[in-house]
């Protein structure tokens, strides 16, 4: 039995169903938000879109076609690509995106792959998704296990996107492991802790050796806002990473861009910190 929700983003109304028990939201009613004449299916023509679901299939579904996705990756961008959702799924056997007819019929998206959508939308777009998604799910039970699980799936994906980035673009022995690899991974993790935080990770221990003995980390008690642009940052690092931006550039846009967002996202309810964990610790605002 399908179970339906709706969520209110920016006057839209948007769907939300349970779809093997995990939740999907529906594209369909997302794309009435967006101004112009735009398709589902324009998204899916994007390269990057196509790079997007299948680093997310590979992580979340051991039945994806690896083989069938390659060919529509090597053919994603060209003039002549064009794929459907339906068409997606059935060449891949892909589980992140679905075709419904009927009731509750329309394209969904798993919800992962629904917030990377709504960057198509618009950024202010996506930051409103992720919010509203986030209340149902306090609303619907036990709040603070709901939110340690929002946090491991919002946080999961652009990790490894940007993993990936730094492995394709900064590390320059291919397959054969080297041991200064985690350095490399370290110091990009830090860039993204600087720019949000104003601090490092070793830094926050020092500031906290309590929490740090409990095994605990800085990114473990930020709050819902923090963990939403942290999510955006890592995916914008990744891009620039692709783009071949050196790290003191990139830093600059990640510490702008981190305080953009921030002041957007405190500004859409008049008490920004009743959703924030009851364990976080106050960090340096960045100046």
């Amino acid at each position: 039995m399908v179970k339906k929700r709706e969520i209110n983003v920016q006057d839209n109304i948007i769907s939300v169903i349970t779809h093997n028990n995990e939740d999907y939201i529906s594209l369909t009613d997302m794309v009435r938000a967006k101004e112009g004449n735009f398709f589902i299916e324009h998204w899916l023509r994007n390269r990057n879109t196509v790079e997007f679901l299948g680093i997310w299939e590979s992580i979340n579904n051991p039945g994806f076609n690896s083989v069938e996705f390659d060919g529509i990756k090597n053919m994603a961008g060209l003039n002549s690509f064009k794929i459907s959702v339906k068409e997606f799924a059935k060449k891949t056997n892909a589980i992140g995106l679905i075709a419904r007819a009927g009731r509750y019929g329309g394209t969904y998206a798993h919800r992962d792959i629904a917030f990377e959508f709504g960057t198509w939308i618009s950024p202010a777009f996506k930051l409103y998704l992720i919010k509203e998604f986030q209340r149902l799910k306090e609303v619907e039970g036990n709040v603070n296990n709901l939110e340690w699980n929002f946090r491991r799936s919002l946080a999961a994906t652009n990790y490894r996107i940007q993993t990936d980035a730094i492995k394709e673009k900064l590390i320059p022995w291919g397959d054969t492991p080297q041991k200064s690899d985690v350095y490399i991974y370290v110091e990009e993790a830090e860039l993204v802790n600087l720019a949000l935080f104003g601090i490092t990770s070793k830094q926050w221990k020092e500031m906290y050796p309590k929490e740090a003995a409990q095994y605990k980390n800085i990114r473990d008690l930020i709050d819902t806002n923090k963990l939403i642009v942290l999510s955006n940052l890592e995916s914008l690092n990744a891009m620039l990473i692709r783009r071949g931006t050196d790290k003191m550039e990139r830093f600059e846009i990640l510490r702008e861009a981190a305080t953009s967002q921030l002041t957007s996202l405190n500004k859409m309810v008049k008490d920004p910190g009743a959703i924030e964990s009851p364990n976080k610790k106050k960090l340096p605002e960045n100046n």
